[in-house]
């Protein structure tokens, strides 16, 4: 079975996990910092916090921007349900903008005036367009998960040009793994501190006092990443900008393959801008039905995601289908098609002669978005 996504691990990887192992610091040591550092050079960022996973990144990022019970933090519905979640984590409502159909990212110039915070999601790895915000919530946070080694247009993803803070996921089906990880960049010396605080049971120490002594000043998590996790981490950095070009290839690939099949394929990133294409999705009328007969010809596929407020936790907030067209639409037709940097050629090429076969040539006009209709 082709996944839709699986991490590439090579003998360098191996190796600078296995020196950590032998070293005399295997949590969090001289390592985590090292993997900070190297998250600074390539996002452009001031200071990278590393998190023990990324919903805990996005928790310390709420957490550092001190929003709180009485404000509301709008994100898209069409994600996985961390990015809603941290709100509820520090005790702030939830509020959701449709997203814009054209590109699947939040569509910003719908975002509330009475909006405290923003999680701005890249969705699939397309950076949101933050200059288009109608109004700017006082916390802006990217949720860049699906986006490391992509460039925006105000360059790289997490330099954090617009925003307060920018958070990402190192999970195995990510870019680049750690395992397990996360992490925050931000140019706010304050954010930073209290980041760093908080991944650590909100724990301080003191120089004028004895090296045992400690005090915890706040309430905190252990949300702290391992070295030897940090050390796969930092490795993987070293690939990064190879897994970014080659999921950009086989993308392109299926933009050309793919182009006279009845389906609308994953939005075009703007001149002089790079996509992070964790993901390639299309979309397809018959999806459920596609992904079984996919699936039968051995290629493993995903929907990413069901909408946030369809969810029962959400739907006790009172949230209903209806409320959000554009990404329930957008989720009925939506499956990501397997993409990931060891993805062979044979491989893809069976993929699109499955699709082929399986998928009619263009010639109705039922699927929405039109691809003319992209701003």
């Amino acid at each position: 079975m082709i996944p839709y996504g699986r991490q590439h691990i090579d003998d360098a990887d191996i190796e600078a996990v296995t020196a950590v192992l032998r070293s005399p610091f295997i949590t969090q040591g001289p390592v985590v910092e090292e993997f900070e550092a190297e998250l600074c050079r390539i996002t452009g960022a001031a200071h990278a916090i590393a998190f023990a996973n990324g919903t805990a990144a996005l928790h310390a990022a709420c957490h550092a921007g001190e929003l709180g019970p009485g404000e509301r933090l709008v994100t898209t519905p069409l994600t996985f349900i961390a990015s809603a979640n941290c709100a509820k984590f520090v005790g702030a409502d939830v509020g959701f903008v449709d997203i814009d159909p054209a590109t699947l990212n939040i569509d910003v110039e719908q975002v509330p005036q009475d909006a405290d915070a923003l999680v701005a999601v890249h969705y699939a790895g397309l950076p949101v367009q933050l200059d288009r915000l109608a109004h700017r919530p006082r916390l802006v946070i990217e949720d860049a998960s699906h986006a490391i080694g992509a460039i925006g247009p105000d360059g790289p993803v997490g330099n954090c040009a617009r925003s307060d803070m920018t958070t990402f996921s190192f999970h195995p089906v990510k870019t680049i793994t750690s395992g397990e990880g996360g992490a925050v960049t931000t140019n706010d010396d304050r954010f930073a501190e209290r980041l760093r605080r908080f991944r650590t049971h909100g724990i301080i120490r003191k120089d004028d006092f004895e090296p045992w002594y400690y005090e915890a000043v706040e309430l905190g998590y252990n949300y702290r990443l391992t070295d030897f996790q940090a050390a796969l981490g930092r490795s993987q950095l070293t690939k990064l900008d190879n897994f970014i070009e080659r999921r950009n290839e086989l993308a392109a690939v299926y933009d050309r393959e793919l182009a006279e099949l009845d389906l609308v394929r994953a939005p075009d990133v703007p001149a002089g801008q790079t996509h992070g294409r964790h993901l390639y999705p299309v979309r397809v009328d018959d999806r459920d039905g596609l992904a079984w007969r996919l699936r039968a010809a051995g290629i493993g596929t995903q929907v990413h995601y069901v909408p946030v407020h369809l969810h029962p936790l959400y739907r006790r907030d009172g949230w209903r289908p209806g409320d959000f067209p554009h990404a329930e639409r957008a989720h009925e037709q939506l499956l990501s098609l397997p993409l990931f940097p060891s993805l062979t050629d044979a491989e893809q090429d069976h993929i699109v002669t499955t699709l082929s076969r399986l998928v009619g040539r263009v010639g109705i006009d039922e699927l929405t978005p039109p691809r003319e209709s992209a701003r």
